[in-house]
């Protein structure tokens, strides 16, 4: 009987390949793109890896829950609340571009103060002097 390698040549010859492994760590993967859950039971459903925090939106209400889990794999999920503004706020300041136009007549020159002026002390004048008089007749 001929021999090969030490084996019968009727016996098939086994071939076993030398594979080399490279072992990469893994990392998680950092997903750019938006996560959808309905309400806040989709969100603790959702499963989280140890270690990662992903952010889950709401599409039921204006939502966001950070979900996160530790190194034991425990989830905790933290609700944020959002609302939705206008580019120009309704009470900020002004733009510096635009001009603002005054109108003369919304303002008093100091004539005319001055002259209103003179009616009310005139005006107090008169009041104290009535009672001064009614003052005078009471007594």
């Amino acid at each position: 009987m001929a021999y090969n390698n030490g084996f019968p040549a009727t016996y098939p010859q086994y071939y076993t390949p030398q594979y080399q492994y490279q072992v990469q760590p893994q990392q998680p993967q950092q997903n750019s793109s938006i996560i959808w859950v309905q309400g806040e039971a989709g969100a603790k459903s959702y499963l989280v890896a140890p270690n990662t925090t992903v952010q889950l939106w709401d599409s039921e209400t204006q939502r966001i829950f950070l979900k996160s889990a530790d190194a034991s794999g425990m989830p905790s999920m933290k609700v944020l609340e959002y609302t939705i503004r206008d580019q120009t706020p309704a009470n900020g300041p002004v733009a510096a571009s635009t001009p603002q136009v005054t109108n003369p007549t919304d303002y008093a020159t100091r004539a005319e103060i001055e002259a209103l002026a003179a009616q009310i002390d005139t005006l107090k004048a008169e009041i104290e002097g009535k009672t001064k008089k009614g003052a005078a007749l009471n007594e």
